[in-house]
């Protein structure tokens, strides 16, 4: 009898630490490595851990203009009040590479009509601001309009 209580009991309690599992997010890593020693990072060691593209971008130097938009999104962010997102700051820069610095800032990135506002997230370290505004409008394919097909020629016209 006391052994069905004690499988009783070790059942509730794996069904707390089930639900506690449940409820953990799941934490953010870029290659391995956890959000905060991402940000913690020095120049020469992110570029010893991103994809091989973004290493060779930062071996040949950052320019002025990746340096400006950088120094802009610092500004930004130090700014904003406690909580708040920082101003929007466009670019044209759509060939910059995201670095954790950059994690928290909202960017206009232009898709050459317009500008994309983005929030740049942890998710998108490594990648191209460009990647996040697309330049094109997606083909929503409707009804095929008078003359789209051979059997159309035959329908006549109201």
């Amino acid at each position: 009898m006391a052994d069905i209580e004690y499988n009783a009991e070790e059942a509730a309690d794996f069904r707390r630490t089930e639900i506690k599992k449940r409820r953990q997010f799941r934490k953010f890593s870029y290659r391995g490595i956890d959000l905060d020693q991402l940000l913690d990072l020095s120049s020469e060691q992110l570029r010893d851990v991103v994809h091989a593209r973004a290493r060779r971008r930062f071996n040949r130097g950052l320019k002025r203009k990746p340096m400006g938009l950088i120094k802009k999104l610092r500004k930004a962010k130090q700014e904003a009040k406690p909580n708040e997102k920082p101003d929007l700051v466009k670019t044209h820069l759509r060939d910059m590479i995201i670095v954790p610095e950059m994690i928290g800032s909202v960017v206009g990135i232009y898709s050459g009509k317009e500008f994309n506002q983005i929030e740049v997230k942890p998710e998108m370290v490594g990648h191209y601001l460009g990647e996040f505004s697309i330049t094109y409008k997606p083909v929503k394919h409707g009804r095929p309009g008078i003359g789209a097909t051979h059997s159309s020629r035959f329908i006549p016209l109201k």
